[in-house]
């Protein structure tokens, strides 16, 4: 067994040959054929900016969808319990399968991996369909259950191509493309419900053809899934490959969680502010958007949210690879002006959360309308919030790229990512479910994200470099195959 994990588990990087006046000579095939005309010609498909595309059109269609039924608060629907315990048994199930989802990744491969992740977010977005008329509210929570399962798979296969992809010099705008991207489609969706819902200045649930619409391009990602590239495929403009095992056994992938944490224990530091990243939607979507504004509020509220997503990205993304500064210098400075910005915002959303709590919410019954002569200072602060949410995970992605190039790697530490994250979005979303204070909920959230930055300090000025170099990830491979050698005889 110990030789058959020797030959599975093999840590490859390849550089191309035979480059002509500084390009590199691709492979035959229609994956790298560049269509284009004269000199002037478009990147081929199985490139890193490619793939980074296209599977953030598959966000945009699945999980942007996703997004946009959130920010309207409580899935659409007038009263936040049932989205809360659907919202629950996603995020519980999503924590689960995500600790182990770099390894189904890194055994699949991205296509069947993405595939598999897709197929579920149709189905979510049906039942909200079918408890419109049928009140069914087991089939909404089995529906999130399942969500949670394959997006969790989704999401691993998204990490390999967004920060492993990319050469080192340019994360930082491939997350943001990404960002930008997938969070369009939030905007689509948000516009969406917004043309529907325009003359609704009631509180209520959003109507069938907000979901029908939402259905059909769930559907359509999941098509689109099928057909992308495996990360074997990839080459980068430099020549060189994703680095990734060949082949690796089930055994070898499951061992493999529990090398990296004895091997890079310092990635516990991180896990609050992993925790931290989903806590902050509660009360965003629901204890705020949906507490305190009627339903064609909500959805303009929604399409501000996404928005201010772009821009945060496009701008956050770009500082983070400023080449004017080293790798480490960035890592800092974003930590010590993520700080900054976090009890900046949250301090101006506590003045606001002052004014309401529960009880108070419903009985104004949602009467806060885009006409209200306060509603301009309430849209400020909503868009940025937007704005943190964007610019906290793409740092938080940008600093798990900067650990490392290895793709084996960053799909396991990812998945510790999404577990971490989706159990504390299964917590809060329980306690909002349970009715906790607005306040509380809030105080949690704005004492969450401080936390979870002074946690990882240590670890981005200690662990970030100026470079990461390839014979260290190489080495990361051949260290893990003998150990996990040892293991196995034993």
């Amino acid at each position: 067994m110990a030789s058959e994990i020797g030959k599975d588990v093999e840590a490859v990087t390849v550089q191309c040959e035979n480059q002509l006046d500084g390009n590199v000579q691709l492979p035959k095939g229609w994956l790298y054929h560049r269509p284009g005309i004269g000199s002037w010609r478009l990147p081929y498909y199985a490139s890193p900016i490619v793939q980074l595309f296209y599977v953030a059109v598959i966000f945009f269609l699945c999980p942007g969808m996703y997004n946009a039924l959130s920010g309207l608060g409580g899935g659409g629907q007038i009263d936040a319990k049932v989205n809360d315990n659907a919202t629950v048994a996603l995020y519980s199930t999503f924590a689960v399968v995500a600790f182990f989802s770099g390894t189904v990744c890194n055994k699949l491969g991205v296509r069947i991996t993405l595939t598999m992740g897709c197929f579920s977010y149709a189905l979510y977005i049906a039942s909200f369909l079918s408890y419109n008329h049928t009140g069914n509210a087991a089939f909404v929570i089995v529906a999130g259950a399942l969500l949670g399962a394959s997006a969790a798979l989704l999401w691993a296969a998204e990490t390999v191509i967004v920060i492993s992809y990319p050469p080192e010099n340019k994360k930082g705008r491939y997350i943001a493309i990404f960002w930008m991207i997938f969070n369009f489609g939030a905007v689509i969706g948000a516009l969406v419900s917004l043309t529907q819902n325009l003359h609704s200045d009631k509180g209520g649930y959003v109507g069938d053809s907000t979901y029908i619409a939402f259905l059909v391009l769930t559907t359509l990602g999941t098509v689109l899934a099928m057909v992308i590239c495996n990360a074997d495929r990839i080459i980068r403009d430099d020549g060189s490959k994703v680095i990734l095992m060949k082949h690796p056994t089930w055994r070898s992938e499951i061992l493999g969680l529990w090398e990296v944490l004895r091997t890079d224990a310092y990635i516990i530091a991180l896990f609050p502010m992993f925790l931290a990243s989903n806590w902050f939607y509660t009360y965003q979507f629901n204890d705020f958007n949906l507490a305190r504004f009627n339903v064609r509020t909500r959805a303009l509220n929604s399409l501000i949210y996404w928005c201010s997503q772009i821009l945060g990205a496009c701008i956050w993304g770009s500082l983070l690879d400023v080449s004017s500064f080293s790798r480490k210098t960035r890592a800092r400075a974003g930590l010590v002006a993520l700080f900054v910005i976090t009890m900046g915002l949250w301090g101006g959303g506590y003045a606001f959360q002052m004014t309401y709590d529960r009880e108070s919410a419903i009985l104004q019954d949602n009467t806060l309308d885009w006409t209200s002569s306060n509603y301009g200072g309430l849209a400020v602060l909503y868009l940025f919030y937007g704005v943190f949410d964007s610019i906290w995970q793409t740092y938080t992605y940008w600093i798990l790229g900067a650990l490392s190039n290895n793709s084996r790697k960053l799909t396991i530490l990812a998945g510790f990512y999404k577990a971490i994250q989706s159990a504390g979005a299964a917590i809060v979303y329980r306690l909002d479910a349970l009715k906790m204070p607005y306040m509380s909920i809030f105080a949690s959230t704005w004492a969450l994200c401080a936390a979870g930055l002074v946690f990882a300090a240590p670890v981005i000025w200690t662990k970030i470099t100026n470079h990461t170099e390839l014979d260290k990830d190489v080495k990361f491979s051949d260290e893990m195959e003998e150990d996990l050698s040892k293991k196995v005889s034993e």
